[in-house]
């Protein structure tokens, strides 16, 4: 009778480490097909000779991603940068209604410019986004008004592509002052792109912000906007993509007007496959950031990438930055970047 019973004991316990195991295994397959991880980091190297001269190691980015699915429909998406300043990027979910409609509501990239939605992973430029885009998209503070947001906002977006994906839209309403902020207004900004693909190598489209500012900084090139100030903050754009299987051209104009003061740049950035995984870059990025003011300057660069792995590439850059007031200088910069 006591071994009956001890092996009916070894054999429940060995039924159950089973079938814990089992639900083990069902619980990390469903997380692995439902979560995913990924990541980048850019390292470089940045010579620039204003001034007395300086030169600089530097780590420029490292980004941790985390994309999850509730549903076939409902999706969750979170990033975060650990580079200087740790900081919240982007959180958001996403609901799929139609192939044509997908609603996203949370912290993600404004839908301003072909450039802004654009990973740094894939941009050519060691500085990434050409000045125009980062002043008037809010990329990097070079626009005092306007807090430095990575090109991001808190608001509610609808998208979708349309007509067998001839055509793209975003239509958003943001809080129109940048991440991690609550708004300081009681105005909210619209802004919307639209995008049409009449070949499979050629986009051409424009995109708006009309909205309210709230002035965080004093500027030099708007200094008729006190801090504190709430100011008519609006943006447009109109560009085309040229994208083979060796050449991509990118092109854009943009204009802006904060208060009184109007302001536009234009850029042309390509990158033509010499050999395989080695690319030339060359890029003319031209920026006025108050007409009244001839606040004016140009960037010149040239460059090669060599893409020694999937997403991973190595750079070298010359930028000559010609300034209309005051002295122009010149950068020589380096770049790796590693994705997983």
């Amino acid at each position: 009778m006591k071994r009956t019973l001890l092996s009916f004991v070894f054999l429940s316990s060995a039924l159950l480490l089973t079938a814990q195991d089992a639900s083990l295994n069902n619980a990390v397959n469903t997380l692995k097909e439902r979560i995913s991880l990924s990541g980048y980091a850019q390292f470089g190297y940045t010579y620039n000779d204003a001034g007395n001269g300086s030169n600089m190691l530097d780590i420029k980015r490292i980004i941790f991603m985390a994309q999850g699915k509730l549903t076939d429909r409902w999706t969750c998406y979170f990033m975060y940068s650990f580079a200087g300043t740790p900081q919240l990027l982007e959180v958001y979910t996403e609901y799929k209604f139609l192939p044509q409609l997908t609603a996203r509501i949370g912290q993600f990239k404004t839908m301003y410019t072909i450039e802004n939605p654009m990973s740094p992973c894939f941009v050519e430029l060691i500085d990434c986004y050409s000045q125009s885009v980062s002043y008037l998209a809010g990329v990097n503070g070079s626009d005092r008004l306007y807090s430095p947001s990575g090109g991001r906002d808190m608001g509610l977006l609808i998208y979708g592509d349309l007509f067998d994906k001839l055509v793209n839209y975003n239509l958003a309403v943001m809080n129109g002052q940048g991440i991690n902020l609550s708004d300081r207004n009681n105005q909210k900004d619209i802004v919307g792109s639209l995008m049409v693909n009449p070949l499979d190598w050629l986009s051409v489209g424009g995109s708006f912000v009309k909205g309210k500012g709230h002035a965080m900084a004093p500027s030099a090139v708007n200094p008729d906007i006190q801090v504190g100030e709430d100011y008519t903050r609006n943006r447009w754009s109109a560009g085309a993509v040229i994208k083979t299987k060796s050449v991509n051209i990118r092109a854009e104009y943009l204009a802006g007007k904060d208060g009184q003061a109007k302001s536009d740049g234009y850029y042309v950035t390509a990158s033509a496959r010499v050999f395989p995984k080695l690319d030339v870059i060359a890029s003319y990025d031209y920026l006025n950031k108050n007409k009244a003011l001839d606040a004016k300057q140009t960037n010149y660069v040239a460059g090669v990438q060599y893409w020694f792995y999937p997403q991973c590439r190595l750079q070298a850059q010359y930028t000559h930055c010609n300034r209309h007031i005051g002295e122009s200088n010149n950068l020589l910069q380096a770049q790796i970047q590693v994705r997983f």
